[in-house]
């Protein structure tokens, strides 16, 4: 049962001491009992108190973190059921799957191949999150399967089997590793969490309803292991949107912490590459937090990456690109230069049209905050005297011969007031998309 604001004040200090970062113990108790904050934050609460709230303070969904090498991958932590409540914190983890059946030289053919996969979507790298190994055979068997992934890739894992024996042997290969197990069934379940303990893995639980998954979890957790994913063992589309829902629902609205941890989906096992692809979708957009799959095309994996990055953007912050001056096509100091708003999508809308017309030219991207040129002039974010002031923040009179700039057609009505704060420059009006930049280009140049 959740805990209210009042009930959380009642053990706090009650000194008013903002050490918390809040201005009084109720405000620091209200956004603890909203799960928006840490019970960590107060450095004053008493150690009968940590231990009333301990419970009640963790997030509805549990962080489960997965590293190697440098590479790290959280989900969970999530607190809201639809993003436009507030937004969602961590993205679900891409693994794809290889067997320990397959030869060692070909596995790490194919995870080299998809772990050299990266596409830049409006500034940010898109890539595969790890690999998920899956025993089909004996220890050594998996133990080679896991050296073969190792030479292609450092990337987490996840080991897939239900025999802790054979698992054992896969993971005393990834010493030091944040790694995830699967999967603790009702049968298998103490050995399973004495092996994850062991190797400080996280573990994938299932049952065979969602009310036994709901009597399995607590018992894994007093044994010591609190770190647990959910598998739902979905068979179709319904039966993915309905217990992925269910699970979330109740761990957030209700705050049933047996359902409290981040959901995996095994959209491979349909066994066929378009209905993958499809359960895949369904599987970012219902909760899932880890997501295995098997047939790796660029084509799609690119859609499902772009799916996942646009519901995974937190709606209050807009995508940025770092204000500055932007070289494109190698440009001398005759170029022309233009402006544009930091808004990702706009910037590289622009940038791309100008690089496929083969023109060189400067971009001069202004800081708008990140928003589109037309937002940005409404809210008074880009206006004459903000172009002005990055004109001469980055040096653009430096880089050129001439004194000349091209403004977005849609904020022509700036011209004026910009030929006020750069006195001697002249002030061009470009089209209005930037789909028509290289016929304006061709004719001014």
């Amino acid at each position: 049962m959740a805990i209210s604001g009042i009930e959380i004040y009642k053990m706090l200090p009650k000194t008013n001491c903002k050490d918390c970062g809040f201005p009084t113990c109720m405000a620091f108790a209200l956004k603890l009992a909203a799960k928006q904050v840490e019970l960590s934050a107060c450095p004053h609460v008493s150690e009968e108190a940590k231990a009333q709230l301990a419970a009640s303070s963790e997030p509805p969904v549990r962080l489960i973190t997965l590293e190697s090498d440098g590479h790290k991958l959280e989900v969970g932590n999530e607190v809201v059921l639809f993003r436009h409540e507030k937004t969602f914190y961590n993205k679900p983890g891409f693994f794809f799957l290889v067997k320990d059946s397959e030869e060692p030289a070909a596995i790490t053919a194919r995870v080299k191949e998809i772990d050299a996969f990266a596409v830049n979507y409006v500034g940010i790298d898109l890539t595969v999150d790890g690999f998920a190994v899956k025993s089909e055979g004996e220890g050594a068997a998996l133990a080679a399967a896991v050296e073969a992934v190792r030479a292609g890739t450092k990337r987490p894992l996840i080991l897939i089997g239900d025999d802790p024996q054979v698992l054992s042997a896969g993971l005393g290969k990834l010493d030091g590793e944040k790694t995830l197990i699967a999967t603790a069934t009702p049968e298998n379940w103490e050995a399973m969490t004495d092996l994850a303990v062991a190797h400080k893995a996280s573990l994938v639980v299932t049952a065979g309803s969602l009310d036994e998954l709901a009597e399995l979890t607590p018992k894994i957790k007093e044994k010591g292991l609190p770190n647990l994913v959910l598998d739902p063992q979905v068979s179709n589309f319904n039966d993915g949107v309905v217990k992925n829902t269910i699970l979330r629902r109740m761990a957030l609205a209700k705050n049933f912490r047996p359902f409290g941890f981040p959901i995996i989906a095994y959209p491979y096992k349909a066994g066929v590459p378009e209905v993958e692809i499809a359960l895949a979708t369904q599987a970012i957009t219902k909760y899932a937090g880890f997501i295995v799959l098997e047939n790796f095309a660029p084509e799609t994996f690119y859609g499902l990456l772009v799916l996942r990055e646009n519901i995974y953007t937190d709606p209050q912050k807009p995508i940025q690109v770092q204000p500055g001056v932007y070289e494109i096509n190698q440009p001398s100091p005759e170029a022309p230069v233009m402006v544009t708003t930091n808004f990702s999508i706009t910037y590289f809308s622009v940038a791309n049209e100008i690089e496929s017309s083969g023109l060189p030219g400067f971009l001069l991207v202004a800081d708008a905050e990140g928003m589109s040129v037309l937002t940005a002039w409404a809210a008074g974010n880009f206006d004459a005297e903000q172009i002005a002031k990055d004109v001469k923040r980055f040096g653009v009179e430096e880089k050129i011969s001439h004194k000349s700039i091209i403004l977005p057609g849609h904020v022509a009505v700036l011209s004026g007031e910009l030929e006020e704060e750069l006195p001697g420059w002249e002030i061009k009006v470009g089209p209005r998309e930037a789909v028509d930049l290289p016929a304006y280009l061709k004719q001014v140049a």
